[in-house]
């Protein structure tokens, strides 16, 4: 088993040194697809949302992954060849006023349109009533993730450890928010 693991690892080191990107959005887009089915699963669903898993999937491989990608680029290059923690501290602080908030934004705008279909004015007022919240939280756990990310990840391991903890975070929020329904449901 240790074997087939390791050849696994070897292959997908490969794919990452021959196509970057590629294996960026890819991985991206399966781990955001796994996320959701176990959020799916563990919230009660009888049934999997397959519109909804293959959605969540599809802005992994087609934002999130990518969007990795070049950032992490950028900031290689913007920081280069400089190191240490004052390095890494200014990495995460640049990280999380930039990035951070433009993810969320960008996250809350997607799901509210694509994935639940809803009319922009409704999504629009989800997300003044709670982007503030939804942001201030991020800012309590993201920067250790950033921290942890830049300082003892490679570049081209950074986007599959942001997503392989994007997705544990994803399940996390969907059964904070599934409780948060029960409870509502309750009273």
């Amino acid at each position: 088993m240790s074997e087939v693991v390791a050849m696994a690892g070897q292959a997908y080191m490969k794919q990452l040194q021959a196509h970057p990107l590629r294996t960026k959005a890819i991985t991206s887009g399966v781990l955001a697809g796994c996320s959701d089915a176990v959020a799916q699963k563990i919230s009660g669903v009888s049934k999997l949302q397959l519109r909804r898993l293959l959605l969540i999937a599809l802005y992994g491989f087609a934002y999130a992954g990518p969007f990795g990608h070049f950032l992490h680029k950028l900031m290689d290059r913007f920081f280069k060849g400089k190191k240490g923690k004052e390095t890494t501290a200014k990495k995460v602080l640049v990280e999380q006023l930039t990035a951070s908030p433009w993810n969320n934004m960008m996250l809350m705008m997607y799901f509210g349109l694509v994935v639940e279909g809803r009319p922009f004015g409704q999504v629009k007022n989800k997300v003044k009533k709670d982007y503030a919240s939804v942001q201030l939280t991020a800012w309590r756990f993201w920067p250790i993730v950033s921290w942890i990310n830049y300082e003892y990840m490679p570049l081209q391991l950074r986007v599959l450890f942001h997503s392989f903890v994007a997705s544990c975070w994803a399940v996390f929020l969907n059964l904070k928010a599934a409780r948060s329904i029960a409870n509502t449901k309750k009273a």
